[in-house]
């Protein structure tokens, strides 16, 4: 494999079982062109069956996220896992991702942000990317914040997901760039 990144810090896009290279390249542009860091598209798991629970018939997030982190490559700053599977954390019903605050690892799941067969693929798209990028502040340690139409808003439903903007407010932009330095 070439090194795209010469040799600078990067983000690494791991797409699981279900996820196409391609929708992966996507996003990893979204994002790095967002972040502004170079991008890597790798698959870290092969798939994420290890966190099944059959219970619930969703997978946790929380146990992918642990197995990501400790698969991290030199030089990775941040790891973005999309998935195709329903990701749920045990005190709520369903996630569209998780992140480990201030960590190393987050996860997106499309399972749940396609599934109005009527939306547009444009719509979808945009959908992921919002909340690959929010999911990315988490681990660059933004919390969830107030102002509804930045990024950075928790989402309850998918009109939620849709309303908000496609950028960090301007105090989640302040605590984002504190992050960089």
């Amino acid at each position: 494999m070439t090194d795209t990144t010469g040799g600078l810090p990067f983000i690494l896009v791991s797409p699981t079982q279900g996820i196409s290279s391609e929708l992966a390249g996507r996003v990893g542009e979204a994002v790095g062109d967002f972040f502004g860091y170079p991008i890597k598209v790798i698959q870290l798991l092969q798939h994420i069956d290890f966190a099944f629970n059959p219970d619930r018939d969703q997978y946790h997030s929380t146990r992918i996220l642990e197995e990501l982190a400790s698969l991290a490559p030199e030089r990775c700053i941040k790891i973005l896992a999309l998935t195709d599977k329903d990701l749920f954390i045990p005190i709520l019903t369903h996630v569209y991702g998780e992140a480990q605050l201030n960590g190393m690892a987050c996860i997106v799941s499309t399972h749940r942000l396609n599934t109005d067969f009527q939306l547009s693929e444009k719509k979808i798209f945009e959908r992921i990317v919002k909340e690959s990028i929010h999911e990315l502040g988490h681990t660059f340690n933004l919390r969830h914040c107030k102002n509804q139409g930045c990024l950075m808003h928790y989402c309850r439903s998918l009109e939620d997901v849709d309303l908000k903007s496609s950028q960090f407010c301007r105090y989640c932009e302040v605590l984002l760039s504190d992050a960089f330095v």
